[in-house]
């Protein structure tokens, strides 16, 4: 059964920005996109990047090792050389807390 884990506060993580937290054993890329949270497995797909440390533009990720592309919104993948999608987790917002469910 899936919870939903207190990860962060939101004034932690900057617009436009990543943060790699560790839920359960889980390694999770969360990302701020104006002001909306986002929950990314972080480990890209093709070769194990991280998700997390990857480049972001609007609703989109950039894999640091080999480019691939992600969207942040669903975890599907938008680009080469990844072919499978990551993992997508739900975020909720309660006060100024983030939480993830896991």
């Amino acid at each position: 059964m899936a919870d939903f884990v207190k990860v962060a506060r939101m004034d932690e993580i900057e617009s436009g920005q990543a943060r790699l937290i560790d839920v359960k054993g889980t390694q999770i890329a969360l990302f701020n996109i104006n002001g909306e949270f986002f929950a990314l497995d972080n480990t890209c797909t093709h070769d194990a990047g991280s998700l997390a440390e990857g480049e972001i533009g609007g609703y989109e990720v950039i894999c640091p090792l080999h480019g691939a592309k992600f969207d942040i919104r669903t975890g599907e993948v938008l680009g080469p050389p990844a072919y499978e999608n990551v993992a997508r987790y739900s975020v909720r917002v309660t006060g100024t807390d983030i939480e993830v469910e896991v």
